[in-house]
């Protein structure tokens, strides 16, 4: 059966109830130790464009980028502890302003987490208030929220634009899953592991329809422990990183359709835990997938070719270490001109890294006309 569309609220019109009671506490499945990465993966250093001031207190997670109409960039990244989001400028790391705090309201959030940028709209997934909340930039405005009742333990989310006024978005739900008990679901509930949703945004206020869920029921394709996914609908691909290091922590590839191909990234490049996934893209079909590799001491990032996803070179930064999300922004940037790799510090702030520098050291295209 067709799901109902969800409702949305259009704000200042519409006020969320609180309950009288918050959700209850759900076990956070990033929250073990990690190993360190093994000396044996090579990887070529690469100094870091900025790195932000640290910011303990918002336990920095995910983030994303946004040019803004009349010039400069944003960075916006997701603080979990805080209940808030940090915005930085994206060409300096200087800390710009917070956004929100703690809440079940509009314009408040619990336990955000994966964020993404569409447009002058910004989505971000709360863990614990369970739904994926919309809000509107630059003044961040709510206009949305959407997957109560539906989500149960969401993490990370990956969208795309199918038709004019319409989106694609995708989120991971791990629930059950917690590193410091071992507990994962029975696998006949892992088809449930990423939720699907239509979002129309042609309207004041985006409406979202949920649209199905799925997840590999296999041993081997199976998503145990879930949060970063990206999609590459031209060649019908969906990375998706399995963070389970008990069964080989890797990226699994799936279908557009939910369907799991057999194939994974090779686990063996994955000393620590695969993390962080994100895609340089050319219109003519190739490009680079890049992932992180969430060590404890530096992360790795290993880079793969966007068509046949062989292996093509793995760095590392000076400083960025325990990585959670990452962002490649494409779009030219006043530092930036042929884009930027922002990716989570040490659960502190954010690193940069100038996508000219990447190329180089790894022997890669710095634009998409060179060949």
């Amino acid at each position: 059966m067709t799901p109902p569309t969800l409702r949305f609220l259009a704000l200042p019109l519409v006020v969320l109830l609180v309950a009288c009671t918050g959700p209850a506490t759900r076990p956070d499945s990033s929250s073990a130790p990690l190993p360190e990465a093994r000396e044996n993966v090579p990887a070529i250093s690469v100094a870091e464009a900025f790195m932000t001031s640290p910011l303990p207190e918002h336990e920095i997670d995910s983030v994303a980028a946004w040019n803004a109409p009349a010039g400069g960039t944003w960075l916006i990244a997701t603080g979990k502890e805080s209940n808030q989001l940090v915005v930085y400028d994206g060409n300096t790391g200087a800390l710009l302003r917070t956004v929100g705090g703690p809440g079940e309201s509009p314009g408040q959030f619990n336990r955000p987490n994966g964020v993404a940028v569409y447009a002058d709209l910004v989505f971000v997934v709360e863990r614990d208030n369970q739904r994926v909340q919309v809000l509107r930039l630059p003044d961040f405005q709510p206009v949305a929220v959407f997957g109560q009742g539906e989500l149960l333990n969401p993490y990370g989310l990956w969208l795309h634009e199918t038709a004019p006024g319409e989106l694609e978005l995708m989120v991971t739900d791990s629930f059950m899953a917690d590193f410091r008990t071992e507990l994962v679901p029975p696998m006949d509930q892992l088809d449930q592991r990423v939720k699907r949703y239509r979002v129309r945004i042609d309207g004041e206020s985006p409406r979202a329809q949920l649209l199905g869920q799925f997840g590999d029921t296999t041993p081997a394709g199976a998503l145990r422990m879930v949060e970063s996914i990206a999609g590459d609908p031209l060649h019908d691909r969906l990375l998706i990183a399995e963070e389970d290091t008990r069964v080989g922590t890797t990226l699994r590839e799936y279908r557009m359709d939910g369907t799991y191909t057999g194939r994974d990234l090779p686990p063996d490049r994955f000393q620590a835990q695969a993390e962080g996934v994100a895609l340089w893209a050319c219109q003519d079909g190739s490009g680079y997938w890049i992932t992180a590799d969430q060590s404890a001491d530096r992360t790795v990032f290993h880079l793969f070719d966007r068509v046949t996803l062989d292996f093509r070179g793995s760095f590392k930064g000076n400083q960025v270490a325990l990585t959670d999300g990452i962002s490649l922004h494409s779009v030219a940037t006043r530092r930036f001109p042929e884009g930027v790799l922002y990716a989570a510090h040490d659960d502190r702030g954010v690193g940069a890294f100038d996508w000219r520098d990447i190329a180089t050291a790894l022997d890669l295209r710095q634009n998409c006309g060179a060949h």
